[in-house]
């Protein structure tokens, strides 16, 4: 099966090369595969909360949602998750690991696609998930990401944030670090993105060891 490509606008931003370099330099370490999204997705005190969470919200629902997981990753994460959901279109940016993906995971209601989320057309859907996605990414790029939001119900974000109060969303070169080193992390309610919803609700936060800060997950309803 191969995977998808969505109709892309004319703007390009160059974080597919600076997100492959990740993958084919190992810069979030490795394991037994080529391809290895780091701790956050695979230590299972940060992954098994999250997963648990995740199940609970999505089997809420009388007829399972259709879920875009946005930066899929090495799709550790994402595999738990498919089964609760009426169809899961799993994006990633770097096509080589969407090559990867297909091979390893099969689903009837899987599907990869291959594209860059602040460029391209999403894939329709009820819920997204962007799990410390938006944190690699420039302000100009998560700006054209959050206009995209409104089309889905619900958002479930994902941020790597510092501890205690922190000033929101400093500007970075998109890639693999993070506003962490400037004391700042993603909140797409503040300005400049001002992301516009019904009511939002923390779903979980994990605080790192030796002040690295908290992974935050919040659920944001749009509409």
């Amino acid at each position: 099966m191969e995977h998808k490509e969505i109709k892309k606008n004319k703007k390009p931003w160059p974080t597919k090369d600076a997100m492959a370099q990740v993958y084919t330099n190992r810069l979030w370490g490795c394991n037994q595969s080529d391809f290895y999204s780091g701790e956050g997705s695979h230590d299972p005190e940060i992954v098994k909360p999250y997963i648990e969470v995740l199940i609970a919200f999505l089997t809420s629902f009388k007829k399972p949602l259709v879920v875009c997981d946005l930066g899929c990753g090495d799709f550790n994460i994402g595999k738990q998750l498919v089964q609760h959901a009426k169809k899961y279109e799993a994006v990633d940016i770097v096509a080589a690991l969407i090559t990867y993906n297909e091979k390893e995971f099969v689903a009837d209601n899987l599907q990869f696609y291959c594209l860059d989320i602040a460029v391209a057309d999403l894939p329709a859907g009820d819920c997204i998930i962007l799990r410390q996605v938006l944190q690699h990414l420039s302000n100009a790029e998560v700006a054209s990401v959050v206009q995209k939001l409104a089309h889905y119900k619900y958002v479930v974000i994902t941020e790597h944030v510092p501890n205690g109060d922190f000033i929101p969303n400093m500007d970075i070169v998109s890639g693999q670090g993070i506003r962490l080193k400037k004391q700042s992390g993603v909140n797409v309610l503040a300005p400049p993105f001002n992301f516009k919803v019904i009511k939002n609700r923390p779903l979980l936060s994990y605080t790192l060891d030796n002040n690295k800060g908290r992974i935050v997950t919040t659920l944001y309803q749009v509409f």
